[in-house]
């Protein structure tokens, strides 16, 4: 699983919501896709590790 699939997927749920910074779902999925894109490295890390464990065996 690669770490940029997933940041696609986490853009894309953001973007079906209209930019309101007073709704915690869009202002959650904001941050996190920010912090996450920051952090591409770490999360590639963590994901490989996952994977390892078989975590995204159905998805791939």
């Amino acid at each position: 699983m690669r770490a940029e699939t997933m940041l696609a997927e986490l853009n894309r749920l953001r973007q079906d919501l209209d930019e309101d910074k007073a709704d915690m779902e869009w202002l959650t999925l904001h941050h996190v896709f920010c912090f996450v894109s920051y952090k591409t490295g770490d999360f590639q890390k963590y994901l490989d590790e996952q994977a390892a464990k078989g975590e995204f065996d159905q998805a791939e």
